[in-house]
């Protein structure tokens, strides 16, 4: 008996790469629960597999599989393809579908960032979905693929072990890897690899990057390199600030781990007199969408209406006032407007001189409820802590 020729290297590797990925997808969606780390990991293999197939169906266009053993009864062949369409369908619609789910969640607003390096964005146009009925026909179609996988699964299996030990010609070997490679040569030489896999390549930027070229750059510019443009304010500045010297850094806990981020672009107008305090007065206006953490997945949930909501609120503001000297330095009323939202908290600083300048040194702790901070998502800090520290430091020195 002749044994049928083997599908090819490229089919062999994606075949089984991208059936082991929606295993291990399916287990990561049943485990992750409570784990918003898994969460993230589902996603992009969700995606991962998504491209690959965009791949796998390239290639399978321009390499046709080995043809059927001559010996299968017509409704066997008839099965068989019916497995094989049924799979594809489930390689696009089932990372499609998880897709569409993140897209439309109202309640757990999370931006996607692939492996922790690309952003992905969600679907447009979708949001018509976004509410309960919609997230719940689409989370559930979702879900219950998972069956429909494993269905498939069997059917194929079986039928691969039916003839492998049967009295029909063979056709398990023809897609093991390995060792079993040596028991046939591919049906035609292989080719279109660049193509099959430049499309999937273009497939992948088309999405991630391509919309970033056309999207406005969030919250205002900086003004020549440093800190954004000076707002309308009654001060009278008689301080001017050293934006290389100076830093803006917020600390906070994810996940029992404490992390530190900072504000790349703000301006500070300052009217600071230490024999009239009474008189003094400084305004701190912040580009929400310049902060910067240790993980992409924060800088962007930062962005995101959920928190920062930095497409329609692109600044935040600090009004401190009723300063008061202290045994320790000062004090001062910090006013703290963010979205819609605002809160007064004490300011506690030091002034100190430093190679003829002045320097501040304060801190303070604002909590996220107040402010509106993640409430849909972690309204209990069970993940991201209630309080976020902020400490900062300005180098001055008298304006004329």
């Amino acid at each position: 008996m002749t044994r049928s020729p083997r599908y090819s290297a490229v089919a062999i590797a994606l075949h089984w790469a991208i059936a082991f990925g929606l295993l291990f997808m399916i287990w990561l969606g049943w485990n992750m629960d409570g784990k918003e780390s898994w969460f993230q990991f589902h996603k992009s293999v969700g995606i991962t597999i998504l491209i690959l197939t965009v791949a796998r169906i390239v290639w399978r266009l321009m390499n046709p599989p080995p043809t059927a053993p001559t010996d299968l009864k017509p409704w066997e062949n008839k099965a068989s393809h019916a497995v094989h369409i049924g799979f594809y369908a489930l390689m696009v619609i089932m990372p499609l579908t998880g897709w569409l789910t993140v897209s439309i969640s109202y309640d757990f607003d999370i931006p996607t960032v692939i492996f922790g390096l690309v952003s992905w964005p969600d679907i447009p146009g979708v949001g018509f979905l976004s509410n309960e009925i919609g997230y719940a026909i689409i989370s559930n179609i979702h879900s219950k693929l998972a069956y429909v996988l494993f269905a498939l699964l069997a059917l194929h299996v079986a039928g691969a072990l039916k003839h492998e030990f049967g009295p029909e010609e063979g056709v398990l070997k023809r897609m093991l890897p390995g060792l079993f490679g040596k028991t046939g040569k591919p049906a035609l030489p292989p080719h279109g690899f660049l193509v099959a896999f430049g499309a999937a390549i273009a497939v992948f930027a088309l999405i991630a990057f391509v919309p970033k070229l056309f999207s406005a750059p969030a919250g205002p510019q900086a003004n020549g390199g440093g800190a954004p443009e000076a707002s309308d304010t009654s001060l009278q500045p008689n301080w001017a600030v050293d934006y290389d010297q100076s830093s803006i850094v917020f600390t906070f806990t994810h996940d029992g781990q404490t992390y530190e981020g900072s504000f790349g672009d703000w301006n500070a107008d300052i009217e600071f007199y230490e024999d009239d305090l009474a008189a003094s007065e400084v305004l701190v206006t912040v580009n929400t969408g310049s902060a910067e953490t240790p993980k992409k997945l924060y800088n962007d949930s930062l962005k995101s209406a959920e928190w920062f909501g930095v497409s329609s609120f692109p600044e935040a503001t600090v009004h401190l006032s009723g300063f008061e000297k202290t045994a320790d330095g000062y004090t001062a009323e910090a006013t703290v407007a963010i979205k819609e939202n605002e809160v007064t908290v004490p300011f506690n600083f030091t002034l100190d001189e430093e190679g003829g300048a002045t320097v501040m040194t304060g801190n303070t702790s604002l909590e996220r409820k107040p402010l509106d901070l993640g409430q849909k998502s972690d309204a209990s800090a069970a993940y991201v802590s209630e309080a976020v520290n902020i400490d900062v430091r300005v180098t001055a020195s008298p304006d004329g």
